[in-house]
């Protein structure tokens, strides 16, 4: 049973961290489409998109380094905020399903990562 949960831990954090780095470089960098066409619409600034980046990235970061439960909480608390934000955004300008999908994955991605994380990435309680 251990063996099953540390191989699901880690397929779902590689697939969180490949997913979140991608999207927090594509934040970072402006990429014109995703500036107008997706936070525009959103309601969103453009800046706002520097801020999750930087954070995405610092979140994969987190979760990744050995140590450091408590970051890794924060790490996975600030993804599942950011991914449920994004849900419910396109929810609120009656996107069309397809939309959900990436925010949908990686919430699930987050909640599985978080889920089965290691004894040694856990908190002590």
């Amino acid at each position: 049973m251990a063996k099953r949960n540390k191989i699901i831990y880690w397929i779902a954090t590689v697939w969180l961290a490949l997913g979140m780095v991608s999207t927090g470089i594509v934040q970072l960098i402006g990429m014109k489409e995703e500036v107008d066409e997706i936070s525009v619409k959103l309601g969103y600034p453009a800046y706002f998109l520097v801020i999750i980046g930087v954070w995405k990235l610092l979140g994969v970061v987190a979760v990744l380094i050995p140590k450091f439960p408590l970051l890794k909480e924060w790490a996975y608390a600030g993804f599942f905020f950011v991914m449920t934000g994004a849900v419910f955004s396109h929810l609120a300008v009656g996107d069309e399903p397809l939309e959900y999908f990436g925010p949908t994955l990686l919430l699930s991605l987050t909640i599985l990562s978080w889920y089965f994380r290691p004894a040694d990435r856990r908190l002590a309680v």
